[in-house]
């Protein structure tokens, strides 16, 4: 007997910190829902309201990596309960911001503190439960990012509309808050790690099967963030939609995508206690289907109901490899760089993914048009596909390598996981 109170069930943890992935992303785009009333009461243009979001954005992809390396020489729960206190208090300072200045550094905090926090998670989550149903855990973990997406943007749009912009921005700060306290209680893992930062990056960067993967993973992001920034204007155009309707429909294709990162990840689990490869076949299968559904959805099948069905079915397939691509990723990286391992993917799918989908997007339609714009972003699954199958020849090698060598001090996964 050691005296030492345990921590929440692993459930439980894995509930905690998908809440906080939940407010992660809710409190990004809560600021989209402000958009109409910032420009009614400041006269912000639509480039200074871009800037805004892109900022959460772009501090989020530039500090990952740095502050990851720091979680895996510290610790992912006092680093997770850190960074979600400062974005939270970087999310009220923005509903008491004075102007368009002070309101730009605010959301710059908040992408400071939101930096790490997927690494971090996603770290801490690997050591809590077994290997054996890591890509459904990472995978629910994952899920809860674009679900916050879609809950920022709905009920930031009901509070402003009643009580006005500033309190719809600092919607999500007091949960976010006590959300962060609460990881406290949660059962701290001793981290290995005491290489430089740029020599435990340079580690996880020589792994054949990490640098494949996040290249299917960029890859296939781009497709996604395309396809859910521009669907709005898509489903108005050719569908004749109302701007309300195309938004609610928009919303439900993002949920498909959310049941897809879910339900792919359990369903790779199980079929990975027969065969671990399938972890890197799972991406590779979300590559070709997402392909074979959105590119015939833009460029073949007329706007209507058959075209927004396949889309709802691409939207899921897009995003199917998120957790089995997290949990590859993880399976062949030492436990005590994994929150670096993670972050790596978490900077090249801010930056290049999700930046690049909606501008590629966006300069194809001004000269082929939007439809054929998103069938054409849409065929870079196959070229995902391509990656992941590079990454599934050296992923059993890599993942012998970490198993063969001596026992990581990160504990094993709790009893009953």
């Amino acid at each position: 007997m050691t005296g030492e109170r345990p921590g929440p069930s692993p459930r439980t943890v894995l509930a905690l910190l998908a809440a906080l992935m939940l407010v992660d992303f809710a409190d990004r785009q809560v600021l989209v829902a402000a958009f109409p009333y910032l420009r009614a009461e400041w006269g912000l243009d639509d480039a200074t309201l871009g800037a805004l979001v892109s900022a959460v954005t772009l501090t989020v992809g530039l500090g990952a990596l740095p502050v990851a390396a720091l979680v895996d020489r510290w610790s992912r729960v006092r680093a997770i309960a850190l960074m979600g206190t400062v974005w939270s208090a970087a999310s009220a300072a923005s509903a008491v911001a004075p102007g368009p200045g002070a309101l730009l550094a605010a959301r710059i905090g908040v992408g400071a503190g939101e930096a790490g926090y997927g690494p971090a998670g996603g770290a801490l989550l690997a050591t809590v439960f077994p290997a054996t149903r890591r890509a459904a855990v990472l995978g629910v973990f994952q899920a809860a990012g674009p679900l916050g997406t879609v809950v920022g943007m709905a009920l930031g749009s009901a509070v402003a509309a009643q009580w006005g912009w500033r309190w719809a921005v600092g919607l999500f700060a007091v949960p976010g808050l006590l959300l962060a306290l609460a990881v406290l209680r949660v059962r701290d893992y001793p981290t290995v790690r005491r290489t430089r930062v740029r020599g435990t990056v340079a580690g996880v960067l020589r792994t054949r099967t990490v640098v494949a993967t996040v290249t299917g993973m960029v890859l296939l992001l781009v497709v996604a963030s395309a396809l859910y920034t521009w669907l709005p204007t898509h489903l108005e155009r050719d569908l004749g939609l109302v701007p309300a309707a195309a938004g609610g429909l928009a919303a439900v294709v993002v949920l498909a995508g959310v049941a897809g990162t879910a339900g792919a990840g359990v369903l790779t689990d199980r079929a990975a206690r027969r065969d671990p490869d399938v972890r890197l076949r799972t991406p590779l299968l979300a590559g070709l289907a997402a392909a074979a559904l959105l590119v015939p959805a833009f460029a073949v099948v007329p706007a209507g109901a058959v075209q927004v069905a396949l889309v709802l079915l691409g939207s899921a397939a897009v995003t199917a490899a998120i957790g089995p691509a997290a949990a590859a990723i993880v399976d062949v990286t030492d436990p005590g760089a994994r929150a670096t391992a993670v972050s790596v993917l978490v900077v090249a799918q801010n930056l290049l993914g999700l930046t690049v989908g909606p501008v590629l997007a966006g300069t194809l339609a001004g000269a082929v048009g939007l439809a054929t714009a998103l069938a054409l972003v849409a065929g870079l699954g196959v070229v995902a596909a391509v990656a992941f199958r590079l990454a599934g020849r050296t992923y059993p090698g890599d993942r012998e390598a970490v198993a063969g060598r001596a026992p990581p001090r990160d504990p094993a996964p709790a009893v009953g996981a």
